[in-house]
């Protein structure tokens, strides 16, 4: 806890006896509100959330794959080790087209974390964009992971369902996005909406995460018939409002870092990390509880 401001008193004045009276009371308070602080763990429903995400047992939905990263993997190696598939892009511009999906040179494991070291090698700024099941994508489910990240000015993610068929106008389904400074936003591409190159997207107006990534948080998303959910640490933060244009076909979760779309400039010495604790993937039941 920081310390509180010194509180200055003004001087030549003598406090009348019930401030003096009210002065102990506001310390006796004081004292019980720092004891309550000291005894609460901090963060105690990210805890209890990331703990009941981890265990993975959720009414109406069927545990499909997760992930702990227990296995160590140094950099150069993560695709040997958990499957090449894993490891995502690989030597292509990533959206921007000014950083290079290079995962041998970003991507490992230790601590039991999937860890993405954002970088500058010889000018060229290195992302990845490794993907928990590989090529293979499923229509609806629930996907849920917990992460952090560094502030890493002129760098994102948009860790997204993405269709397998790689037509953007069959859908997208990003969450959670955004610079990695700042909260995170969630967004689904409305079906069939391409135009110009641009697709319509819902919800129409930006809603955002009520903290930025620095912190461990759990985000999740439900993709059920007609209805996309986003949930930060357990609670809701928007949901799809037009049911007729949420994706109904099969999409790879993707988990993208790469640079940010706003021609930001890049420092070459700017690097930093993203830290995934644990992945958890379920399929939909239709019909069943929780649903």
């Amino acid at each position: 806890m920081a310390p509180s401001r010194p509180v200055r008193r003004p001087r030549g004045r003598t406090a009348h006896p019930r401030t003096h009276l009210l002065s102990a009371l506001g310390l006796v308070l004081v004292a019980i509100v720092i004891l309550i602080v000291v005894l609460t763990p901090p963060d105690q429903e990210s805890v209890d959330v990331h703990e009941r995400e981890k265990t993975g047992d959720f009414d109406g939905w069927t545990p499909s794959y997760f992930e702990d990263f227990e296995r160590d993997a140094p950099v150069g190696s993560f695709g040997a080790i958990y499957g090449t598939a894993w490891n995502g892009y690989n030597g292509i511009a990533d959206t921007s087209g000014r950083g290079m999906y290079a995962p041998d040179q970003v991507l490992s494991a230790h601590d039991s974390m999937l860890d993405f070291y954002l970088h500058t090698v010889d000018g060229q700024h290195l992302v990845a964009a490794p993907l928990p099941n590989g090529y293979d994508g499923q229509t609806y489910g629930r996907f849920s992971l917990r992460f952090k990240a560094d502030n890493i000015p002129g760098y994102k993610i948009a860790f997204m369902q993405w269709p397998e068929s790689d037509s953007w106008n069959d859908g997208e389904i990003d969450w959670p996005e955004g610079e990695l400074a700042g909260p995170m936003s969630p967004a689904s591409a409305q079906v069939g909406t391409l135009r110009n190159g641009e697709m319509s997207f819902d919800t129409a107006h930006r809603v955002y995460s009520p903290t930025d990534a620095t912190e461990w948080h759990v985000a999740t998303t439900e993709w059920t018939p007609g209805s996309v959910k986003w949930f930060w640490d357990g609670e809701l933060v928007g949901e799809t409002a037009v049911a007729a244009l949420v994706p109904t076909l099969p999409m790879r979760w993707t988990l993208q870092a790469e640079t940010n779309l706003e021609e930001q400039l890049i420092s070459d010495d700017t690097a930093g990390h993203i830290l995934i604790d644990w992945v958890r993937a379920w399929t939909y039941t239709p019909g069943t509880a929780g649903n």
